[in-house]
């Protein structure tokens, strides 16, 4: 038996208005100029009004400072220009609020903050990371759960790859799960974001990597997505629904410590080369995959199938997985997941870079069964 460590240390706060808390916590983190790093779309947004009311508007610039220029998928700019920010007015903690992209961005400027001159393809030759500023994340989407997370995922310049930071020092020192901050969220995005927190609970349960504690969080996750995605989704003003997603996300990010699968590497290529949200990417390959799965690998979703309410206990395993991955499929169409790739723009002359760039991320690796080449270029057929 190998031996492996478990580690759930993130301090949460949860709960409706949590953020009205938010100043105390920076005091106590030592944090009295903070960076708010996050995208421009949020400027506009309640989520937005509400945090510059609680760290004061008449500070902005003062007090506080903001970087809103992190892209949708984000990039190497998105973690220099705030770590030089940072540098320039002074600061000594970072306030990351958003999607997980701003949340990805935030966490890694601090690395830069740490290390100006870091060529960041050299990241893993460095060691210490001891010393980071301090880190507050505050999701206004229920999906990626990079607010519980150890890495970024960054697109870098030298690559054009989306590389993945990983160094237990980027976790957050606090993190603040207010479902306030969700309810203006429309219902495409979240859906989209909603089934990529599904994803990483169905992926990371189902990863061959030896760790019961995930699976036990990995399988509440799946329970509570039932439950409260579509209601987040029909009405976005439940605060029930809200919450139970945003703790269900930060449930799947901490499951994802086993690793993932197939279905995070076709997804990733499709957000560099498509510019596909990763939470849709996953949406419309996850069913594929599943059924992949399934075939080599007999009675893998019954667990599944038990989380998401179904009566599998007395089924063959090729039934609870026939009645599971059906399951999945009914419940992404009734959320409008179940379009095609070609109709978000994907074209078959992008395979061979889609198929490429898929073989190289480490997901698949610890896919519940393996994968060659030739089968994430039929998975890609299967939902073209």
């Amino acid at each position: 038996m190998s031996v492996t460590s478990f580690s759930f240390p993130t301090r949460t706060l949860f709960g409706a208005g949590a953020l009205r808390d938010l100043p105390s916590h920076l005091s106590r983190l030592g944090i009295s100029r903070p960076l708010v790093v996050t995208d421009g779309g949020l400027l506009q947004t309640d989520a937005f009004r509400l945090l510059s009311a609680t760290l004061g508007p008449e500070g902005l610039g003062h007090t506080w400072f903001l970087f809103s220029e992190v892209h949708p998928n984000p990039v190497e700019d998105d973690v220099r220009k705030p770590a030089a920010l940072f540098r320039e007015k002074g600061c000594d903690g970072i306030v990351a609020i958003g999607g997980g992209s701003a949340l990805d961005a935030g966490k890694a400027a601090r690395l830069l903050v740490r290390r100006p001159g870091l060529d960041l393809t050299r990241f893993y030759d460095e060691t210490d990371w001891s010393g980071l500023a301090p880190f507050v994340a505050i999701p206004t989407t229920a999906g990626t759960g990079s607010e519980v997370g150890r890495s970024s995922v960054i697109t870098l310049d030298a690559t054009r790859r989306k590389a993945v930071l990983f160094h237990p020092e980027l976790l957050a020192r606090l993190v603040i799960l207010d479902p306030e901050l969700t309810v203006g969220l429309p219902p495409k995005l979240t859906a989209a974001t909603g089934a990529d927190a599904l994803t990483h609970c169905i992926e990371s349960f189902t990863c061959p990597v030896f760790h019961p504690m995930c699976d036990g969080v990995a399988l509440e996750g799946i329970r509570l997505i039932v439950d409260a995605l579509p209601r987040a989704v029909r009405t976005g003003g439940d605060l029930d629904a809200r919450g139970k997603m945003l703790v269900a996300a930060a449930m799947g990010a901490v499951a994802f410590q086993k690793d993932l699968g197939a279905v995070h590497s076709l997804a990733h290529p499709l957000s560099t080369l498509c510019g596909m949200h990763h939470g849709l990417a996953n949406a419309l390959c996850l069913v594929a995959v599943m059924n992949f799965n399934a075939r080599a690998k007999p009675g893998l979703y019954r667990r599944v199938g038990l989380a998401c309410g179904l009566d599998v206990v007395r089924c063959s395993d090729g039934e609870a997985d026939c009645e599971t991955v059906g399951f999945v499929s009914r419940f992404l169409a009734d959320l409008g997941l179940n379009t095609r790739l070609r109709e978000h723009g994907v074209r078959e002359d992008q395979l061979d870079a889609l198929v490429a760039q898929a073989w190289e991320d480490p997901c698949h690796k610890t896919n519940a069964v393996p994968v060659t080449a030739d089968d994430l270029r039929a998975l890609y057929l299967a939902v073209l």
